[in-house]
C-alpha cells in the first residue's frame, strides 16, 4: 500500500445506446429486449478496452485489476457474479477478476467509487467501472420475488416494513412533488427539457459517437448494429408546443389527481456502461490525457418512506470533502428517476430548473434509467461534456430504494 492517498483519473468511458424495456408482455419490445444483459455488458467492456488500446498501444489489459459492475436485479443471467461473467463475455484476460455491486440505482456511481477508492489506497493501478440492467428480463425487485415465487420463505423484517422499505418510488415521487409543491406544468416542462437536451446531443453525430458503443443485434431482420438510444423523442425539439401538449394529456400514476406521470417520470430501459480508471502516475506513463478526476465521495441515508431526498446531504457531504461549493460547480448530473426530486433538490440549492449545467445531454426522463447502469452511464455524459467544453468541476448525484443518496465530485486536472 501507498502511504499516501493516490490521484486516480478517468481515462475512457462509454456506453451502450439505450432501449425501451419490453417488459411485461410490451406488444412491442425495445431493441435490446431479446438481448442477453451479458452481451450488453460485454459490449460496453470490450469497446472499453479496445479505445484505450487505440489511444495507447503500450496498454496491456492484463494490468486491469478489477472490474466493478453496478447491477440491481441478480438473477438469472444477471446473477451468478455478472461482474466477472462479463469480463469472461468480452474476451478479457483471465488475470483480470470481477465483482457486482449493488445499492439500488446508485449501484454504478458506487462501482466507479469503490473502483476508485481501491487505486487510491494503492490496490493496483488499473481498474473499471461498468454497469448493467435488461429492465426487459427483470422487473425492480424481482430478486425478493423470485423465492416467493419458488416456495420458498422470504420476508422483510417488520420494523423494515414499517419504516416503508417496500414503498414504491412512485409513490415516494409524489410524496417530494407534495413536499416541494410542485406543479405538473414545471415538472411535465422538465421533462420535456430533458428529452430536447438529449436529441440535441444525439444530433451531434461525430461527439455523439466518442461515448457510444455499438450493439451487434440479431431479429427477424437479421443482424444489424444498434448505436442510438431509442426512447428520446424528437418531437420534443422539433415540436415542443406539440410535445408538451401530448405529456399534458398523460393521466397521474401514483395519485388520484397528482402531478407525477409517464411524462415526468424515468424511462424504463436495457442498457450498459464502462468507465477506466487509472492512477494518473500510470496514465501519464501510457500517454493518456484523463476526461477527469475523482476528487470526493459520499453516501447518506435519508427518511425511507420518501427516500428520493438522499441525494441531497450525500452532495453537501461530497461538496465539503473536495472543499469547493455549489457556486463553483460547472455541471451538475442529478438522476432523473424523476422530475420530483431533480426539482427538490434545484430548490434546495436555489438553482432554477433550467439551468444549462443541470443535464446538459439529457437525463434518465428521456435517455432512461436502467437502473443499476444508470450511474456509470451519466457518469460518462458528464466527464465527456466536461472535456468537451474545458470545464472545472462536475457533480454526480443518484437518489435510492429504501432511502440512499450517493454523490462523486470530479475536477478536469
Amino acid at each position: 500500500m501507498a502511504n499516501r492517498l493516490r490521484e486516480v483519473v478517468v481515462v475512457e468511458a462509454v456506453r451502450t445506446p439505450t432501449g425501451r424495456s419490453g417488459w411485461a408482455g410490451a406488444a412491442k419490445g425495445g431493441v435490446f429486449a431479446k438481448v442477453s444483459a451479458q452481451h450488453l455488458l460485454a459490449a460496453a467492456l470490450r469497446g472499453l478496452v479496445d479505445r484505450v488500446m487505440e489511444k495507447a498501444p503500450s496498454f496491456d489489459p492484463r494490468e486491469i485489476e478489477d472490474v466493478a459492475v453496478g447491477c440491481l436485479s441478480q438473477i438469472g443471467e444477471q446473477g451468478l457474479n455478472v461482474g466477472r461473467i462479463g469480463v469472461l463475455a468480452a474476451d478479457l484476460p483471465d488475470e483480470v477478476a470481477g465483482w457486482t455491486v449493488n445499492r439500488y440505482c446508485n449501484a454504478g456511481l458506487q462501482a466507479i467509487n469503490s473502483q476508485a477508492h481501491a487505486l487510491m489506497c494503492g490496490a493496483g493501478d488499473i481498474a473499471i467501472a461498468a454497469g448493467v440492467e435488461s429492465m426487459s428480463h427483470y422487473s425492480m425487485g424481482s430478486d425478493f420475488m423470485v423465492a416467493g415465487q419458488a416456495g420458498l420463505p422470504a420476508a422483510l423484517h417488520p420494523r423494515a416494513m414499517e419504516r416503508g422499505a417496500l414503498n414504491p418510488m412512485g409513490v415516494s415521487a409524489q410524496m417530494v412533488a407534495d413536499r416541494y409543491g410542485l406543479s405538473r406544468e414545471e415538472m411535465d416542462r422538465f421533462g420535456l427539457w430533458s428529452h430536447q437536451k438529449a436529441v440535441q446531443a444525439m444530433r451531434d453525430e461525430e461527439w455523439y459517437r466518442k461515448r457510444i458503443v455499438p450493439v451487434e443485434v440479431e431479429d427477424e431482420n437479421g443482424t444489424r448494429l444498434v448505436d442510438r438510444d431509442e426512447p428520446p423523442r424528437e418531437q420534443a425539439l422539433d415540436d415542443p408546443e406539440a410535445a408538451y401538449a401530448k405529456m399534458a394529456t398523460l393521466p397521474p400514476r401514483f395519485k388520484e389527481g397528482g402531478t407525477v406521470t409517464a411524462g415526468n417520470s424515468s424511462a424504463i430501459v436495457d442498457g450498459a456502461a464502462a468507465v477506466m480508471l487509472m492512477t494518473a502516475e500510470k496514465a501519464g506513463r501510457l500517454g493518456l490525457e484523463p476526461y477527469a478526476r475523482i476528487l470526493s465521495t459520499a453516501v447518506a441515508g435519508s427518511e425511507p418512506l420518501i427516500m428520493l431526498l438522499g441525494p441531497i446531504p450525500a452532495m453537501r457531504k461530497a461538496l465539503d470533502r473536495a472543499r469547493i461549493t455549489m457556486d463553483d460547480v460547472d455541471v451538475f448530473e442529478p438522476n432523473e428517476a424523476f422530475a420530483s426530486p431533480v426539482l427538490a433538490f434545484c430548490k434546495e440549492f436555489g438553482l432554477d430548473y433550467d439551468d444549462p449545467r443541470i443535464n446538459p445531454t439529457g437525463g434518465a426522463i428521456a435517455i432512461g434509467h436502467p437502473i443499476g447502469c444508470s450511474g456509470v452511464l451519466y457518469f460518462t455524459e458528464m466527464v465527456h461534456w466536461m472535456a468537451r467544453h474545458g470545464l472545472k468541476y462536475g457533480l454526480q448525484t443518484l437518489c435510492g430504494g429504501g432511502g440512499v443518496g450517493i454523490a462523486t465530485v470530479v475536477d478536469r486536472p
